[in-house]
């Protein structure tokens, strides 16, 4: 067994993504993001200072939208503005949302040719039709790290254990796309355990904690663990019990250190992304 290692991955990114933003800045154009934040969670509070201050390192600007105790309409329109504004070339609203709203609502008033994190209903639209799109960044972030893995994936078995729009749907989308054979589990699968075991791939998307234990888990097969669980020393622990899961795949991302920094790179290179497309 051995780790895939996130932190490697969005250093490299963070290459990447560092020398396309100076070439759009030769150019006259500063890629610039736009983060709403209709919440007061700390958690929320520090995530996005992270990703202003690498978007900074980067040479991109990233303007965070606090909204104080914003009812759903507020939200609404300061989406409408952001997606008017010329300077704006990505746009995320970050969760946690206000009591009664939620994000299938607000996705669909970002602009598509600024949706860096799959949050329109179009977007997803898109993903499954097969057209020019960005997924939502965490499902986006397992694939990623299987390619620079060079893990192959057509005609592998792919199971992806839940069904979220932010995740689940879009990473089976991502996995079918590249000639996967992709089973989607839920919490009505039957046999969850037997099924996960005859996956070559096995994404767990479930948001609780070690729940997938060595009884999912092939001999060889690489586990990419996108779960993110607080405990109650402050830490975070994954879907998968790493430690009774690691001596029997072939590769597995650790948590924390696989998915979540490569997700923050991917927002980044999506925003330049949209900032070249804005400017052809």
């Amino acid at each position: 067994m051995s780790d895939i290692d996130g932190r490697a991955v969005a250093k490299a990114l963070r290459q990447e993504v560092g020398e396309a933003a100076e070439r759009l800045r030769g150019a006259g154009v500063v890629p610039t993001l736009a983060v709403v934040v209709p919440t007061d969670d700390e958690g929320t509070a520090w995530y996005v200072r992270s990703i202003a201050k690498t978007a900074d390192k980067l040479g991109l600007r990233c303007r965070i939208e606090h909204l104080t105790d914003p009812g759903r309409d507020e939200i609404v329109a300061k989406l409408q503005e952001l997606s008017a504004d010329p300077q704006i070339h990505g746009i995320i609203c970050q969760t946690p949302l206000p009591e009664g709203v939620q994000l299938s609502e607000l996705g669909g008033h970002i602009h598509p040719g600024k949706d860096i994190d799959g949050a329109n209903p179009q977007s997803l639209g898109r993903l499954a039709a097969g057209l020019r799109t960005w997924a939502p960044a965490t499902a986006a972030a397992v694939l990623e790290l299987l390619h620079r893995r060079g893990v192959p994936l057509s005609g592998a078995r792919a199971v992806v254990v839940g069904r979220s729009t932010v995740v689940g749907k879009p990473a089976a989308l991502l996995l079918l796309a590249e000639s996967a054979t992709v089973t989607v589990c839920h919490s009505r699968t039957k046999d969850l355990a037997s099924v996960c075991r005859e996956a070559d791939v096995l994404v767990a998307a479930v948001g609780r904690a070690g729940m997938i234990g060595a009884e999912f888990v092939g001999p060889g097969a690489t586990v990419i663990d996108v779960g993110t669980n607080p405990t109650p020393d402050g830490g975070l622990v994954g879907d998968v019990d790493y430690e009774a899961v690691a001596p029997i795949a072939g590769a597995i991302t650790p948590v924390p250190g696989g998915v979540g920094p490569v997700t923050t790179m991917l927002l980044l290179r999506n925003t330049v992304e949209a900032a070249e497309l804005a400017n052809t």
